[in-house]
């Protein structure tokens, strides 16, 4: 059960109301959507409705999720995959739930996914597999030892690890809040 009731927009202060509108008419409402990010009744679905209890931070921490989402270099692929490996990583079934939805969208297959699921990283593309093993790293202990901080360095650039250590902490810190509010799944 959720500790934190969702609020209702036509309750909403001005600074709350821009933040809902930058969020639910944004980058992420705008073509086709994997999953909601309204419920029914116009209120914001996981971290978002959270965001709005401080309009100010929740603004600056939505707009990092948007450049990890729709500015990075990685590859929409990569992308899910990384997020997906951090949900895993801090068990947080709302990630899941919606990254599951966009990897879908973005071509990972149900074989794909549940490798995921399981920490199986073998049946990963070429390309692909630097970057999940960094996530697994990262995630794990916060840190890549000298060998893995040189093949994540090969594969992807010093600026497209700057884009992934960035994800891995957005997304950590989406699953401590999430965890914290117990917030789960839509019905």
């Amino acid at each position: 059960m959720s500790r934190l009731d969702k609020l209702e927009p036509e309750s909403l202060a001005p600074d709350q109301r821009e933040l809902y509108d930058s969020i639910a008419r944004g980058p992420r409402a705008r073509g086709r959507q994997a999953f909601s990010l309204t419920d029914a009744d116009g209120r914001l679905e996981g971290p978002f409705n959270a965001m709005l209890l401080s309009p100010r931070l929740g603004g600056a921490l939505q707009e990092v999720g948007a450049a990890v989402r729709y500015a990075s270099a990685l590859s929409d692929r990569s992308r899910e995959i990384a997020i997906l490996l951090v949900a895993h990583h801090w068990g947080s079934e709302f990630e899941v739930y919606a990254h599951e939805a966009v990897g879908a969208a973005v071509g990972l297959g149900s074989d794909e996914l549940a490798d995921l699921r399981a920490g199986r990283l073998d049946g990963l593309a070429a390309d692909e597999r630097p970057v999940a093993e960094a996530v697994v790293a990262l995630a794990s202990r916060g840190d890549l030892d000298d060998a893995e901080y040189a093949a994540a360095l090969a594969a992807l650039g010093e600026a497209t690890l700057f884009e992934l250590t960035t994800l891995v902490g957005y997304y950590a810190t989406l699953a401590l809040q999430l965890r914290v509010f117990r917030v789960g799944v839509p019905e």
